[in-house]
């Protein structure tokens, strides 16, 4: 018997040829009140990054995003909300499938599907500090330090197109909610 396809294109991911990851960008407010993203120098590999990594079983995409967040950074932090444009539905209504603006969204303003040694799944959440720098936070394999910079300026900084675009979009959503 012949199976039924989806009408649009879908692919299958069996669990050992994926891996779930979260990450954020990480914002807070300089002494003159401008919004500064923090920035990862990883000393190995040269290059200026954004906090992200695996998540862990058993947890949120949103719990992971924060961990790995302050992991990384070395700062405490949570998930900023901000009005965006979701597909998401509101809780507890059927509505049509369309992307709508909503309020106070902490959802992922984003998501990345990389191909290295099978599918690599990030969510990308918007984050704010809510704590002082801890220092020792970061695992043995982690070598980086971090840094708040301007936001234009990670906008140059970070060595990767793609970190830049979600920064650009990240920082978009941020200054549209937060004067």
């Amino acid at each position: 018997m012949d199976g039924l396809a989806w009408p649009k294109s879908s692919v299958v991911h069996f669990s050992e040829t994926f891996v779930i990851c979260a990450g954020s960008v990480l914002f807070r407010r300089d002494a003159e009140n401008r919004w500064q993203i923090c920035v990862l120098h990883d000393h190995v590999g040269h290059t200026f990054v954004l906090p992200k990594g695996r998540k862990d079983c058993g947890e949120t995409t949103e719990d992971a995003a924060i961990r790995e967040t302050y992991e990384e950074t070395g700062y405490p932090c949570k998930l900023l909300p901000c009005m965006m444009m979701t597909r998401a539905p509101p809780p507890n209504t059927n509505v049509v499938d369309r992307p709508r603006a909503m309020e106070g969204v902490t959802e992922p303003f984003a998501v990345t599907f990389r191909d290295q040694n099978g599918t690599k799944i990030i969510w990308w959440y918007l984050t704010i500090v809510n704590g002082e720098k801890e220092e020792g936070t970061q695992t043995a394999s982690e070598n980086y330090r971090s840094e708040f910079i301007a936001s234009d300026e990670a906008l140059k900084t970070l060595t990767f197109q793609e970190d830049r675009n979600l920064v650009h979009r990240a920082l978009a959503l941020v200054q549209s909610c937060y004067s």
